[in-house]
């Protein structure tokens, strides 16, 4: 017992997680700016149409930065969902079933989203 709390080793968000995050923070805000001037700033009336994206895609660099973008992403809002679902002080058991749980919905929806991405590469 210490202050009246009984303290006990907890699972809870490592130093790498967090920085992690952070550092994901700032680059989805690096790859959105780049993202949103390319495709609504620079565009005439602000928006692709499906063929333009298509022909979009078709620039080496474009699939890359839309998949990075994507699984920083995916990831940055899955550790900040992990982050809120810490504050509900799960069991350590019931943490690991979450952490398993939200790495397979992650890389489920990093694989579909670079499918997709490819798929609109092949179609140009």
């Amino acid at each position: 017992m210490h202050d009246g709390f009984d303290v006990k080793s907890r699972m809870g968000e490592s130093a790498g997680a967090w920085f992690f995050k952070v550092a994901s923070g700032g680059l989805i805000i690096l790859v959105l700016f780049i993202h949103l001037v390319i495709n609504h700033l620079i565009v005439e009336g602000g928006l692709l149409k499906y063929a333009d994206v298509v022909k979009y895609y078709q620039t080496w660099i474009v699939p890359f930065m839309e998949v990075f973008f994507l699984i920083f992403v995916v990831s940055h809002s899955l550790i900040g969902l992990r982050s809120v679902l810490l504050d509900l002080h799960p069991s350590n058991q019931v943490l690991r079933w979450l952490n398993r749980g939200l790495v397979v919905i992650g890389c489920a929806a990093i694989i579909y989203g670079t499918w997709l991405v490819f798929v609109i590469v092949g179609r140009g």
